[in-house]
């Protein structure tokens, strides 16, 4: 049990601070954060809408719509522009609770890599490496993949972040891990 427990803080952490190099001055996820000089007008633009907190596909059509309508509505905007907006009514830039709940999301993960990798018969150096690609791919391939397929957005940030991170974490859990 002690292994586990080191072993997890030890992968969590690690998760934890490659994602805050990730975020913040590696430039890795720099695409999905542009900056426009029209944002001012565009925030007054959504603001003065009354929208409500939420993520907009636009254009969507209203709840309640035919498939026909649907159908027309998709015809309607071939080749038009088209966005998904988060919006929110206030800005927030507390980040104490939104880290914490991270950390905690990092170290679950962890915790569950290393269950798995534990079920291992003989656990090695290169099966903890392969294990956490493992993970980190499935992780990756039904979420921010697949976003970028639908939403027509650049993932490569977030392959990044399969390689280095789960890169990392296997290294420490493949040199923890099968000590006696």
């Amino acid at each position: 049990m002690k292994k586990q427990i080191i072993g997890t803080l030890v992968a969590g952490i690690i998760i934890f601070f490659w994602q805050f190099v990730s975020w913040t001055f590696s430039g890795v996820h720099t695409t999905e954060m542009q900056y426009t000089a029209k944002q001012d007008a565009i925030m007054e633009t959504l603001a003065a809408q009354g929208l409500e907190d939420g993520t907009y596909y636009i254009p969507q059509a209203p709840p309640g719509s035919t498939a026909e309508e649907h159908q027309k509505l998709m015809e309607d905007a071939m080749g038009k522009p088209w966005a998904v907006v988060t919006y929110r009514k206030a800005y927030n830039a507390s980040m104490g609770m939104n880290m914490s709940r991270g950390m905690a999301v990092d170290l679950l993960a962890a915790f569950l890599l290393i269950w798995l990798l534990m079920k291992i018969p003989g656990l090695d150096f290169k099966t903890c490496i392969q294990g956490a690609f493992a993970v980190g791919a499935i992780g990756y391939l039904t979420i921010p993949y697949l976003d970028a397929i639908w939403f027509e957005t650049n993932s490569m940030g977030y392959l990044i972040d399969l390689v280095v991170q789960w890169g990392l974490v296997g290294a420490w859990l493949g040199f923890w891990l099968p000590r006696k």
